[in-house]
Parts: structure tokens; C-alpha cells; sequence
């Protein structure tokens, strides 16, 4: 497939992790194991969890090769949908890593992690960062929409064993859409147990979510970008609530917690 528009893109400045360059392995068509009810892209076009070459890695690389000198903290690896899809995951990791010797990131809603060829291709990051947001099965089904054979168990047990094998930094990256009761924080504190992630990153969904495929999602945003485009606004947290949050998580963990920065859009 030639590139039909960039396929890298920023830097974006990001509360998590400094000023990145962005890499979409995904493409033209966003493609997604989630539907996530806040997702920036908008509606994902094409629900999938199969694993296939949606942009060749060459030309990723000559793309990313205009960037130079790469003066950014990190390369993530997110994009146009769920980069773990890209079958070309490992040799895109390697290539970036050969051609800008910068860090690594890829967000990832972790839902092919119990595919070995997909833990031994996302081993090759500097960094990990995985989504949790639907605390229980049903909450999975609400927030994130998954295919139908992703399993909150499933997704567990697939970070679970990349863990084991995963020498980098593992993150947790968590939406909260409404205020937490004692039995969700309760819950969150038993998941992180299993997970064990070097850092929990907590947001909420300041920014509108648009209805149509929004390529600018990709980024920060700016102004208006949707322009006159419909968008809808997603319940959202204030940010002391955030904090509150964060800070019972830390404490309790030992872990730290980070929380996004609240600016409404």
C-alpha cells in the first residue's frame, strides 16, 4: 500500500511523555479492536482484530527520515487505530529505533496481547502503554465496544504475560468518565495488582468526540479543528475529582499516577 497521507506526524506535545512524533501504522481507514464511546478519530470505520500490512514499513521510514534530526523525547507508535494490528509492528519498532536512535512508545488497547508474535514484536519498544477503562465486563462493553471475542479476562491475561516477558516501561492508561464509588477504586487497585505497571495515567474526555473520521484526532488540539463538522461532548470528570483519584491510587500503590492536565475544549 503507498502512502496516501502522512503517515508521521507532530511532534505532539503529551502530558505523558514530552514532545512525540507520532507513527501511524494503521492508514487511510481507521481500524480498531475498539469502538471507544470518546474516541478522537471519531466512529471507527473498520472494527478488526486481525493482523495485517496496512502501510509498508519502507515507506514509514522515508517519511520518517524528513523529520531529522528527530529532536523529540519519544516516537509513538498510535495513529489511525490499533497499532498492534500493523503485522509489520516489529520490523517498524526496529526500524525507527535504527534510523533515529530516540525512545520507543506504543499505545495499545492490549486486546492482541495473547498472540505471542504480538508480545514478542511490542517487546521491542522502549515503552508500553495499555488501556483500562472498563473495570468489569460490562463496563468493557459500554466504554470501549470492543469485536465480539475481546474479553475483559482476555485482555488481562494477555498483559499479564507480556509483563513476564517485557523488559521496558509498562504504563496503565485509564478514561474515567464519571466519579469512582469505593467498589470501582476497589476493583482498580485489585487490576493493577495483576497488571503491575511502572505508572497509571489518568484522563477524562475534555476534548468533543467527533462523528465522522477526524484525521486531526491524531494530534493536539488547536483552535477549532472539527470546524463545522458534528461533534458530540463526552461526560467528563472535573479535575480535582482526578486528583482525589490519583492520589488514592498512589498512595495505596506506591505506584505512581499522573493526571491529564483539564482544559476544556
Amino acid at each position: 500500500m503507498n502512502v496516501i497521507f502522512p503517515t508521521v506526524y507532530g511532534p505532539v506535545v503529551s502530558w505523558r511523555y514530552g514532545r512525540s512524533l507520532g507513527i501511524d501504522p494503521i492508514g487511510a481507514i481507521s481500524t480498531c479492536s475498539f469502538n471507544c464511546v470518546y474516541c478522537q478519530l471519531g466512529e471507527i470505520e473498520h472494527l478488526s482484530g486481525d493482523r495485517q500490512i496496512f502501510v509498508d514499513t519502507a515507506d514509514i521510514l522515508v517519511e520518517l527520515d524528513k523529520f531529522a534530526p528527530w529532536q523529540v523525547d519519544v516516537v509513538t507508535l498510535s495513529g489511525s487505530g490499533e497499532p498492534t494490528l500493523a503485522k509489520n509492528l516489529g520490523e517498524i519498532i526496529q526500524g525507527i529505533k535504527t534510523l533515529t536512535g530516540r525512545l520507543t512508545l506504543v499505545l495499545t488497547n492490549a486486546t492482541l496481547l495473547n498472540d505471542a508474535q504480538v508480545r514478542k514484536e511490542l517487546s521491542l519498544a522502549d515503552k508500553v502503554s495499555v488501556k483500562l477503562d472498563g473495570l468489569w465486563p460490562t463496563q468493557l462493553q459500554k466504554i470501549n465496544r470492543p469485536i465480539a471475542d475481546v474479553s475483559l479476562e482476555g485482555i488481562l491475561t494477555g498483559i499479564k504475560a507480556f509483563q513476564q516477558q517485557f523488559t521496558g516501561e509498562l504504563s496503565v492508561q485509564t478514561m474515567v468518565l464519571q466519579p469512582w464509588d469505593q467498589a470501582a477504586e476497589h476493583r482498580y487497585l485489585e487490576l493493577l495488582s495483576v497488571i503491575k505497571p511502572r505508572e497509571v495515567q489518568l484522563n477524562t474526555p475534555t476534548r468533543p468526540k467527533p462523528l465522522q473520521r477526524e484525521l486531526e484526532g491524531r494530534g493536539n488540539h488547536t483552535g477549532n479543528p472539527y470546524g463545522d463538522r458534528p461533534v458530540t461532548q463526552i461526560k467528563c470528570v472535573d479535575g480535582q475529582t482526578l486528583q482525589n483519584l490519583a492520589q488514592k491510587i498512589s498512595g495505596t500503590t506506591g505506584i505512581i499516577v499522573r493526571c491529564a492536565p483539564l482544559k476544556v475544549f
